[in-house]
């Protein structure tokens, strides 16, 4: 099966196609403010680059969050649309679990990005021939997810374990390298090819991103 996987969630965005787990072209898009301008044109790109349009495409694999709300949004109304338009059918996997899959460690990872206000997004698993979620993603301090587990046998990734690396490691915890803290499409497509049926979305057109914590403006109104 040939699909699309993009994940917006960071302010590195990725963009992959595939077949199966095969990953044709996979890329990565640096952007200051949103990554709108240049999803669309990054996935042309790529269609180009493996020989193929958007009508060879079988499916769309996104990456449903948490992260940055904007950036979250961005890529499930991509995936949304295409998969409406086309008929495709739509997979969602955490992007905190795309982190985990990257980076193919065998013991528990912990998986983290910067969620601002004092707080990280934070889920733990553990990689093996698919992807164990060992706990859900939650918005809490690092303090509060340090506390909950024993660092010392957990491996961090993402920005939120950058952001904290002093803290992790005075806990006895390890930081992975920072080229494995991106949600990647490619993992994304991992993921959708071991454990489809997990990523499966019934009903695309009803499917909403996992945002973990309430967008600041509903917070405020108390919505």
């Amino acid at each position: 099966m040939i699909r699309l996987a993009l994940d917006t969630s960071t302010p590195i965005g990725s963009v992959a196609v595939g077949r199966g787990d095969e990953v044709l072209a996979e890329s990565l898009i640096t952007v200051r403010a949103t990554h709108s301008e240049a999803v669309l044109p990054e996935i042309d790109r790529l269609l180009t680059v493996c020989g193929l349009t958007a009508s060879d495409l079988q499916g769309v694999v996104v990456g449903g969050g948490p992260g940055s709300f904007t950036g979250v949004r961005i890529a499930a109304a991509l995936a949304k649309g295409l998969c409406h338009a086309r008929g495709l059918d739509l997979y969602s996997f955490s992007s905190l679990a795309a982190v985990a899959a990257g980076t193919r460690c065998t013991e528990p990872v912990c998986a983290m990005f910067d969620a601002r206000r004092g707080q990280v997004y934070a889920a733990g698993y553990r990689v093996g021939t698919g992807l164990e979620e060992l706990f859900a993603p939650r918005a809490d301090s690092l303090e509060q997810v340090l506390a909950g587990l024993d660092p010392s046998g957990w491996f961090f990734a993402g920005d939120g374990a950058g952001a904290g690396e002093e803290s992790i490691r005075s806990a006895g915890g390890r930081v992975l390298d920072s080229e494995l803290w991106v949600p990647r499409a490619g993992s994304l497509l991992w993921l959708a090819s071991v454990d489809p049926d997990r990523g499966r979305v019934e009903d695309p057109g009803r499917w909403e991103p996992e945002y973990v914590r309430l967008p600041a403006a509903q917070r405020e109104q108390g919505g």
